[in-house]
């Protein structure tokens, strides 16, 4: 998923568990998002290295 379009989402999600009082569910859920985004960055790195490497 492209950077603007996770934080797109994140922005819709934010405004709508505003108006319906879900706010520690959306703080959960980013959580589990940046952190998700996080796991994928550096995979992504490993795998450069790797193809660097043979």
């Amino acid at each position: 998923m492209n950077e603007k379009y996770f934080w797109f989402w994140i922005v819709i999600i934010g405004l709508l568990s505003f108006f319906t009082g879900e706010m520690v569910t959306f703080m959960m859920l980013l959580l589990l998002l940046l952190t998700l985004m996080e796991i994928k960055s550096v995979l992504k790195r490993f795998y450069e290295d790797w193809k660097r490497k043979n």
